[in-house]
């Protein structure tokens, strides 16, 4: 359903003597019969001069690419009682001048026919045109029958290979869509050199890999199939082959296993805010990292022995490939190291559970977040092959949430105020007693402010 705002602008540009149809995304997704507000309008018909008074007319106006006549506008929907942004453009053909998402020569006609419109677009099923007004598809290149087949093909070939992102792209559609990728689409993509990708380009399409598909797993084997991993992530590629336990995985790998539980593990991140469930994803990805390092055949078992450990340092540099640091003030990139060098945790702790002590739940509270932990530690169980319990994983969190630490370590009771209150002078002492008293305080030994005060006095007076 086409929102009423977005009508009457088509209706506005009809009767200024052009021809405005939504196209991309939007069109793709209404045949799909899936929900989408982001709405990409290109206008046939009128000059540049008067599309832009047309909206200026409308409301207001920001121009993203004037030269080349991209406009984002604002329209008011009284139905809705709310305003968003559409995108407004002139057809425009591209000419690759340089190397890089940047190289490009832009330039709008509206004059260009459909099929020339469309035949820069990426894909088949991206580059259909709806016409609101005659309630019309325009489907050049077969776009509908490839969402029937659900196939993910190039349009044209010669402009594909010029924007390397789109090999990206192919990967996240396939995981999102749940399409499989034409097998001349994946040859040419194999073709395409991937080094001229800026971090940021290459991260927003992985985290749409991650985020919006609910089997995660389809992206990593795209990603194997089109040479991503290859080219972009060794690290990734790499466990391809690595053995796996075969209890766990008859005849299978570390990378099937890390498809599986990047499965499990986007099941478990809807109710968790978008920088942790970056985390988790992330660390279910890296978790096995420096298992093709470390797997060694010992007694005719596979071993991988401290792995976690050198993963820190793999996971690190992986990290690094995206420039990922923070997100809404939220250390990510800290956080995805914990995780993986802690992934274990769980399972070694539940093997020797009368031994554990709530002083050492406390204390590994401090380093890594217990309720994201246990995300990662579960999805690693029962990403396996077999009927694999969580039994370890169950234990833990419930061990922590009766703490009350699963989202973080307890606040000190004790503060400098209170140090200073009995009569201390300010200087390094005051630390030293509030870090002795607050140990005492994840062992359990101090409960209360009083217990804290006390214990503090005791100390000043030994």
């Amino acid at each position: 359903m086409v929102l009423s705002a977005v009508f009457k602008f088509c209706e506005a540009v009809e009767r200024t003597g052009g021809r405005a149809l939504l196209v991309g995304g939007w069109v793709r997704d209404f045949i799909r019969g899936v929900e989408n507000v982001d709405y990409d309008i290109e206008v046939y018909g009128l000059e540049a001069t008067a599309l832009r008074a047309l909206l200026d007319a409308q409301g207001k106006v920001d121009a993203v690419g004037e030269a080349f006549t991209v406009y984002k506008v604002r329209l008011r929907d009284r139905e809705l009682r709310k305003s968003f942004v559409v995108d407004v453009s002139l057809p425009r053909r591209e000419s690759k001048t340089g190397r890089g998402h940047r190289g490009f020569v832009v330039e709008g006609d509206p004059a260009m026919s459909f099929e020339e419109a469309a035949r820069r677009r990426d894909f088949t099923i991206n580059a259909m045109m709806y016409d609101p007004l005659k309630d019309e598809i325009i489907d050049p290149y077969g776009g509908r029958e490839d969402i029937t087949r659900k196939i993910i093909r190039v349009v044209d070939p010669k402009t594909f290979v010029e924007d390397s992102l789109r090999v990206l792209r192919a990967m996240q559609f396939a995981a999102r869509f749940e399409y499989s990728i034409d097998p001349a689409t994946i040859e040419l993509c194999r073709t395409i050199d991937l080094s001229d990708l800026p971090a940021e380009r290459i991260w927003a399409e992985v985290e749409k890999w991650l985020l919006q598909s609910r089997r995660p797993s389809l992206g990593l084997w795209a990603a194997r199939e089109l040479g991503i991993t290859e080219k972009l992530w060794p690290e990734i590629h790499a466990l391809i082959d690595c053995p796996q336990d075969p209890r766990a995985h008859p005849e299978g790998d570390v990378f099937i296993h890390t498809g599986m539980v990047l499965d499990e593990a986007r099941k478990l991140i809807d109710d968790l805010p978008r920088p942790k469930q970056i985390a988790v994803m992330l660390a279910a990805l890296c978790h096995d990292l420096a298992k093709p390092h470390t797997t060694k055949i010992e007694n005719g078992r596979i071993k991988a022995r401290d792995h976690e450990m050198m993963g820190v340092a793999m996971t690190d540099q992986f990290l690094d490939r995206f420039k990922l640091f923070t997100f809404d003030n939220y250390d990510v990139r800290l956080q995805v190291i914990l995780l993986v060098k802690n992934h274990a945790v769980p399972h070694q702790w539940f093997k020797s559970r009368e031994a554990i002590t709530d002083g050492m739940f406390r204390r590994l509270a401090l380093k890594v977040e217990l309720d994201l932990l246990y995300r990662v530690a579960r999805a690693d169980c029962l990403g396996r092959a077999g009927d694999f319990k969580p039994d370890a994983e169950e234990w833990f969190i419930a061990r922590a949430r009766k703490l009350g630490v699963e989202e973080r370590a307890p606040d000190p009771l004790l503060m400098g105020r209170h140090v200073l209150e009995l009569g201390l002078k300010p200087g390094p002492r005051v630390g030293e007693i509030i870090r002795a008293v607050y140990e005492m305080q994840l062992d359990g030994d101090v409960v209360t402010l009083d217990d804290a005060i006390n214990a503090a006095r005791k100390r000043l007076r030994s």
